[in-house]
This record gives structure tokens, sequence and C-alpha cells, in this order.
């Protein structure tokens, strides 16, 4: 009884605000005001507030929430628990299975990759070559770092 007469009141005043601001040539925050206001006494009508009272004040309901929040509490624990293994163990084993399936079988090219042809190679050095000295290679860098000052 007491919530239903709180959620009018807020009701009326939210309304009576937004009055006061239409009056101000201030119609689209009037016209949020008084959606805002409409709210409570939308949900007093529809019996919402009533229910949240008589939930409230139950203790049966609480214990309802308390064992609701124990579910949920299991089922983020386990889930953590889960991921942090990796999966479950029948999803562990699938993977090890496919890691050494992929490892004794290699795979084929696929159709789609182009082919280079039979006398043809990707580098031109010659297999039989040295590589050159490390130093060679760091050169171009050394020389890039100077330019910028490091």
């Amino acid at each position: 009884m007491i919530a239903e007469t709180v959620c009018s009141a807020v009701a009326a005043a939210g309304l009576g605000i937004a009055a006061v601001t239409a009056y101000r040539k201030r119609f689209l925050a009037a016209a949020r005001i008084a959606a805002y206001s409409l709210i409570p006494l939308g949900l007093v009508m529809t019996g919402v507030v009533n229910w949240l009272a008589d939930t409230a004040f139950s203790v049966t309901a609480w214990a309802g929430f308390a064992v609701l929040g124990v579910s949920w509490l299991l089922f983020s624990t386990t889930r953590a628990v889960e991921r942090r293994r990796g999966g479950t163990r029948k999803e562990r084993k699938e993977a090890r299975a496919a890691e050494r399936r992929a490892a004794v079988a290699p795979t084929a090219p696929s159709a789609s990759a182009p082919s280079l042809g039979p006398g043809t190679r990707a580098s031109t050095r010659p297999a039989t070559a040295p590589r050159g000295d490390s130093t060679d290679d760091f050169s171009d860098i050394e020389a890039i770092l100077k330019k910028h000052g490091i």
C-alpha cells in the first residue's frame, strides 16, 4: 500500500515538472520527463510494485535468490576451471590425436596453390652456395638506425 502511494506521488511530481518544462518551451525535454514519470505509475497499475513488495519481505524469496546465486557461482567456477585446463578430457584427447595425425601425414598441396613448374626455383641463390656473413645482413639495419640518430 505504501509503495503504491509513493510511486503515484513520484509520477504526479514528475508530470508537474514536465508541465513546467513544457511551459518554458522545452517540449522535447518535457516529453522525456513525462515518459520517465509515467514508469512508476505503469508499474503500480500492472502489479509489479505489489509483487516486488511481497518478494522483498519474503524469506522464501530471498532463499530462492540465494539458491540461484549458488547455482550461478557453480556454473561460472566450473566454466573457469574448464577453460584453464583447456577443455574437457575428451576434447584434449581428440586434439592430441589430431596433432599426431597432422604430424604423421603431411598435408598435400592444395589444388589452388600456384605451381612454379618442374625446373624453376623460388630463390636466385644456388642451393650449394654458402651463406654470407651475418654482419652483412645487419649493415642495412645499422644504416637506417644511424640515419634516425639511434
